[in-house]
């Protein structure tokens, strides 16, 4: 995968890169010995959001270029719209020259940073692009931008890897060379070993692939406030007996996009040095079909003790993350986070560019609000709302994984989580982890989100 993450030298021979609103144009143009005047009012250039046009030198070369900030009404409703420039714009160094206030040259920096992203994993023999360079503008934290930037790659890289390359063990060894470069602890539970340590549903999910089921298990830091995040591992979803029509199953190697946030999460924290205590467990399996799959009706015995009816072998990963979820509680983490591709519900709720979250903490929402805001990474609340908790309850066994009740499923799928969670707070992402089609700095595949909502607002949560 190829990534140019990194800012130029502040002291190169950078071209400028102005970049101009409508209403600033006309003063561009008539500025004193200004020589592009001609060129850009006969090219018709407006300064629309993205609008680029490159500035020719006197000996034929390219002296610098202009791009369009457009309307403010344009700016909201496209996130990263420089983005859209960037890629047509010369090898070499650049610098940002204009009216930006500090968070519009974050973004534009962040912007510039994942627009250097490719999956060329499978065009080996296609020649990767040389991708121009942008002087950090001044003032910003190139390193945090950095840290954000390479998260994000591999949490697209992990996600847009197929299933016969992303399986569970391929899924560990991605987790193990990730806990290795930053020195982190590991544990890995395998197999049948699941069951010996009471992971009893984490197993019944992933018992009938071939590749054995485990739980990834990283620990670093010795100080400060404990974070624990949990993420989904279904490397790949069929929807076990209950099978999935081929159309849902074409996009399921991204079942494990939750895993791949979190590690992509993981990645920012231990680049930078954070002063907390990191834990991250993922549940990594794949929900086959073979003779000893689990079967609707089955009841289960969590890890917790509670028992869960299963009504649908598609809503595993509520199951997967359950066990887990019990089990990081173990551990009394001041904050905990689970993210997963839980449900289509929360895609209808809220379409695939917002992040869906659910917390029974004002304080943790405030200070994620503030943190996407920052990292231009919306988020949306929604309801732990205790009128259907009701709903998860079959009268057979204590929860249902698949109440049919027909409506708010995203909801009751985050209630029927919470009942695993003993520790007061909490954080639950209900993502899609996946982008339908090319937006600037990000390309149609895997897409991180809440990863950097949760960066910015963490010093707020943790008081660090």
């Amino acid at each position: 995968m190829t990534n140019a993450f990194a800012f130029a030298d502040p002291s190169s021979a950078a071209r400028p890169l102005h970049i101009l609103r409508p209403e600033e144009l006309a003063t561009f143009l008539a500025g004193p010995g200004q020589p592009w005047t001609g060129w850009l009012t006969a090219t018709g250039f407006e300064a629309g959001l993205g609008e680029l046009r490159l500035l020719p030198s006197a000996d034929g070369g390219v002296a610098g270029a202009v791009v369009g900030y457009g309307t403010a009404q344009a700016r909201r409703r496209l996130r990263f719209g420089l983005a859209k420039a960037i890629a047509a714009l010369p090898e070499g160094d650049w610098r940002l020259e204009g009216q930006l206030d500090p968070a519009e040259r974050v973004e534009a920096a962040l912007a510039w940073l994942l627009s250097g992203y490719r999956f060329d994993r499978y065009r080996p023999k296609k020649k990767p692009p040389t991708l121009p360079r942008l002087i950090c503008p001044e003032g910003l934290d190139a390193a945090r931008l950095i840290a954000m930037a390479e998260g994000e790659a591999l949490t697209r890289d992990l996600i847009n890897t197929p299933a016969e390359d992303m399986g569970p063990a391929k899924l560990e060894a991605a987790f193990l060379a990730l806990a290795a470069e930053f020195g982190a602890q590991t544990d890995v539970i395998r197999g049948d070993d699941l069951l010996a340590r009471n992971f009893p549903m984490i197993h019944a999910v992933g018992r009938a692939s071939p590749r054995a089921p485990r739980l990834l298990d990283l620990r670093w830091g010795t100080k400060g406030p404990q974070l624990t995040l949990v993420g989904k591992g279904v490397c790949f979803d069929t929807g076990g007996l209950n099978l999935k029509p081929s159309s849902g199953m074409n996009l399921m190697k991204k079942d494990m996009g939750g895993a791949a946030t979190v590690m992509g999460l993981a990645r920012m924290i231990m680049a930078l040095n954070l002063p907390v205590q990191l834990r991250v467990l993922v549940p990594a399996v794949e929900n086959l079909v073979s003779g000893n799959a689990l079967k609707p009706k089955d009841i289960l015995t969590s890890r917790k003790g509670l028992t869960v009816e299963v009504n649908d072998t598609d809503a595993e990963g509520r199951l997967v993350l359950a066990d887990a979820l019990a089990y990081a509680c173990e551990g009394a983490p001041d904050l905990l986070v689970s993210m997963a591709t839980l449900t289509g519900a929360a895609r209808v709720a809220v379409g695939p560019d917002l992040a869906p979250y659910y917390t029974d903490d004002d304080g943790l929402a405030a200070a994620l609000e503030a943190g996407a805001k920052a990292g231009f990474d919306p988020v949306w609340r929604l309801p732990f709302h205790d009128a259907y908790e009701t709903v998860i309850e079959p009268g057979i066994a204590d929860l249902d994984n698949a109440p049919g009740f027909g409506f708010a499923g995203s909801i009751t799928a985050a209630l029927f989580l919470r009942r695993f969670v003993d520790v007061p707070r909490y954080l639950h992402f209900d993502i899609y982890g996946h982008t339908p089609s090319d937006q600037p700095a990000r390309p149609k595949g895997g897409v991180g989100q809440g990863a950097r909502a949760l960066l910015g607002g963490l010093g707020t949560m943790l008081a660090l």
